[in-house]
């Protein structure tokens, strides 16, 4: 992993962005790494636009707040790009040379010529992959999406291990201290929770689903 690595999630209310970034923000601590978590959301509904930004490094962190310049940038639904449901325009805006964008969508989006070769030239790397289909076929809901991101995005960077977001995994959803990002996050997290009749059991759903979703991220040609 670099000396620092940014990064920023763009999704709509309900699909569980807060929660991915705090689940991963703790495997990094997890993985002997510094990391920081700031959510950004407007109104608090579902299919809102909604933003979260980690920093990960080996170092201290002293930046705070919105990622301007992200090195990876994950998409947790089509509309953020189809439709313009995001705080960032273009989505890729502030992209890093080399960055790395991961899509949640069935099919490659189609993109404008400006937008590939702005992207091109900046030599980015996109990814694909079908995470709110994974996560209905094998945790059989689809606010399992977030998890299957997380999944591809530790296929296509060495950030932090699996056996790390494992960890962060069964304290986020077994541990005896509630994290409350927002009122909407936490009954999410529940309604989560509800599907399963045991931890265990929700454990093995999640392992499962990020272990699909390693295998089934795809790169895309720009």
């Amino acid at each position: 992993m670099q000396a620092k690595t940014f990064i920023r999630m763009s999704g709509l209310g309900g699909q569980g962005v807060v929660t991915a970034a705090h689940i991963l923000g703790s495997a990094a601590v997890r993985s002997g790494l510094l990391s920081t978590v700031n959510p950004f959301f407007g109104a608090e509904k579902r299919l809102a636009p909604a933003e979260s930004y980690v920093r990960i490094s080996s170092q201290t962190i002293h930046e705070r707040g919105e990622v301007l310049f992200p090195d990876i940038i994950m998409i947790f639904h089509p509309h953020v790009i189809t439709l313009g449901k995001s705080y960032t325009m273009p989505f890729f805006d502030g992209l890093q040379k080399q960055g790395k964008i991961i899509i949640n969508a069935p099919e490659p989006l189609p993109l404008n010529e400006s937008e590939r070769a702005q992207l091109a030239a900046l030599n980015a790397r996109l990814y694909y992959i079908s995470a709110t289909r994974l996560a209905l076929e094998i945790a059989g809901t689809e606010l399992s999406s977030n998890i299957a991101m997380l999944g591809a995005l530790i296929a296509v960077t060495d950030l932090v291990s699996q056996q790390a977001l494992e960890e962060a995994l069964a304290e986020r959803f077994g541990g005896t201290k509630k994290f409350v990002a927002s009122g909407t996050t936490a009954a999410l997290d529940d309604v989560l929770k509800s599907k399963f009749t045991k931890l265990a059991q929700l454990m093995d759903k999640n392992i499962a689903l990020i272990e699909q979703a390693k295998s089934s991220i795809q790169e895309h040609v720009i």
